[in-house]
């Protein structure tokens, strides 16, 4: 594959989440292109399972999708240095109010690879014990529990249709045989 390059990376906004960048690149046929990049600190979610094989999700308020959505409690990292595992356990007791010393890695996505450069990675934890939940101020999250067979059927009915859940719930069936 003959190489691309970037001839010149532009600022466009900067925001509280994400960076948009305008690049120029030059692409093999000698054409000049405009891409757009949105730059994200990355993110951590966590698959949590219960004793009773249950897991807990999340139910919130998604201004882009104008609706409440069930997802995997998940949130940025305070920093691109942050383990991701520390962040996914601090998401975990935040948004669940639960606790869990351990987190094994499940998966990683890059969440829109055309235009974004979002890694998700996607973590298990077990052995949860109560804890309080420390919700940010503009937070609103009800927590939920299901099975595992009946996220797969909220998945495959249109009614899961986050990114990261769909990945995080699939690779935890998927692996432990569920």
């Amino acid at each position: 594959m003959e190489e691309i390059r970037r001839l010149k990376r532009e600022l466009v906004a900067k925001g509280a989440i994400i960076d948009y960048y305008q690049d120029t690149m030059q692409i093999p046929n000698g054409n000049v292109a405009k891409w757009d990049l949105i730059d994200h600190k990355g993110a951590a979610a966590v698959v949590a399972v219960r004793e009773d094989g249950k897991l807990l999700m999340v139910r919130q308020y998604r201004n882009a999708l104008e609706r409440e959505t069930i997802e995997l409690p998940a949130g940025g990292l305070n920093g691109r240095e942050e383990p991701t595992g520390v962040a996914a356990l601090r998401e975990l007791q935040e948004e669940t109010g639960y606790i869990s010393d351990s987190a094994e890695l499940l998966t990683s996505i890059y969440t829109t690879v055309a235009f974004c450069n979002e890694k998700i990675d996607i973590y298990l934890a077990k052995d949860l014990r109560p804890g309080v939940q420390h919700l940010d101020e503009d937070e609103y999250i009800n927590v939920e529990v299901y099975s595992v067979d009946e996220l797969k059927e909220m998945i495959f009915t249109g009614k899961i249709q986050d990114a990261k859940t769909i990945c995080g719930v699939l690779a935890y069936a998927a692996k432990y045989n569920i």
